[in-house]
């Protein structure tokens, strides 16, 4: 695979130090985290940056850590973010490092996420071939747990500033040694939402005279989807999905309530901000008509992710610098999925690429998903290999 010499070189010093970094991967597998309570992880982390040299601050109640590190007296500074939770899955790929806790499990490959930031927090932290600060940020919350938000809350980015910010998602179905990135808006902005439909309750013999809020959770779902097809313009990208759908607990009883939720994504907040004004239109009035009443709670969990010009061609150039042009895709089409590294980026402007987890990976949020090590020198190579070309030693004298 082509390779320039300097990009080259961090690849190759990265493997040498390659099964370290897979030992690290598959204890995290095998321990896995929900949400904000990444502190196992997080300590991992730590221990790790601090054995390097690496300055260490913890966030979020020590689930989330910044590894601070300086080269030089430049003025400028890069953040680089991996995402350290995991999901409430079951896993089933009967690796021998499989999850040791039930119902959670790695289904994204945040553990692998991690493992790369680490491995390019050890070759910068040994090389320093760069000239300003390195900010390497591990996330916790980002499943819909609102851990950037609650990072920003906590001041990362007035207490470790930087002049760009970059992150990366594994992509199955992409061959390893392979990178794809989207110019402008490349994952959609999204929400959680959950209806309550209060009716009244009846014996399952006698619904007349009962109010049957499963009934009319059933027509709110069906007239929920018309809110994408008849409300948005037809090149306007919008997602409207019913996830879940409950109500009663016996067989002869109609319920006072039911409930459904879902999510929303679009590729505009302006555009969420309407999807969600239609649902509670809609909610209400289809529940009115049936004599119930619907309460609607939207929750706004990520905004629409937004590459910056500039940032998004230096992580490509990187890209290819590593494994060579053919091996990038400049212009992927944008994703209907969200990340929460979508709030740090409207802050800060930067960019955020997918990298190959191989072809034959099961997709993410998926029981039988594993994160692949091979593709592990190529991310925290990436990383290494974008802040060389960002913070740029001064020269020497002549």
């Amino acid at each position: 695979m082509p390779e320039t010499t300097a990009a080259g070189v961090a690849l190759e010093r990265v493997r040498t130090y390659h099964a370290d970094l897979t030992a690290i991967r598959r204890d995290i597998h095998a321990h896995p985290e929900l949400g904000l309570e990444t502190h196992r992880t997080a300590d991992i982390v730590a221990r790790l940056l601090q054995s390097w040299g690496i300055e260490v601050h913890r966030l979020v109640n020590g689930a989330g850590v910044v590894g601070v590190l300086r080269s030089g007296n430049g003025p400028r500074s890069i953040g680089l973010r991996a995402d350290m939770d995991a999901l409430p899955i079951d896993e089933r790929t009967g690796a021998a490092y499989r999850s040791g806790t039930p119902n959670i499990m790695h289904a994204c490959g945040h553990d692998g996420h991690t493992t790369m930031l680490l491995g390019a927090a050890r070759y910068l932290a040994e090389t320093r071939r760069f000239n300003g600060t390195v900010n390497f940020i591990f996330q916790p919350g980002e499943e819909g747990m609102g851990g950037a938000l609650a990072m920003l809350e906590e001041g990362l980015l007035d207490r470790f500033p930087a002049d760009e910010l970059y992150g990366m998602h594994n992509h199955p179905g992409m061959a390893v040694g392979r990178f794809g990135i989207t110019p402008g808006t490349a994952m959609a902005g999204g929400g959680f939402f959950d209806i309550v439909v209060k009716g009244r309750g009846a014996h399952g013999a006698r619904p007349q005279v009962a109010i049957d809020p499963v009934i009319a959770c059933c027509h709110i779902a069906m007239a929920l989807q018309t809110i994408v097809a008849r409300n948005l313009p037809p090149g306007e990208m919008g997602v409207l999905s019913i996830t879940r759908i409950s109500g009663g607990d016996a067989y002869n009883v109609i319920p006072e309530e039911a409930r459904l939720g879902g999510t929303a994504r679009a590729m505009k907040r302006e555009t969420l901000s309407a999807i969600e004004t239609a649902m509670k239109r809609v909610a209400a009035g289809v529940a009115e008509g049936l004599g119930a009443k619907a309460e609607i709670d939207f929750r706004l969990l990520f905004a629409p992710l937004v590459n910056a010009p500039e940032a998004t061609q230096a992580f490509a150039d990187a890209a290819a610098g590593l494994v060579g042009e053919a091996n990038v895709e400049r212009n992927k089409p944008p994703a209907s999925a969200s990340e929460d590294f979508a709030f740090m980026l409207e802050k800060v402007p930067g960019a955020y690429i997918n990298l190959g987890n191989g072809e034959g990976s099961a997709p993410v949020h998926n029981d039988r998903y594993d994160f692949n090590d091979e593709a592990i020198p190529y991310g925290a190579s990436i990383f290494a290999t974008l802040v060389e070309r960002r913070l740029v030693p001064e020269p020497g004298p002549a």
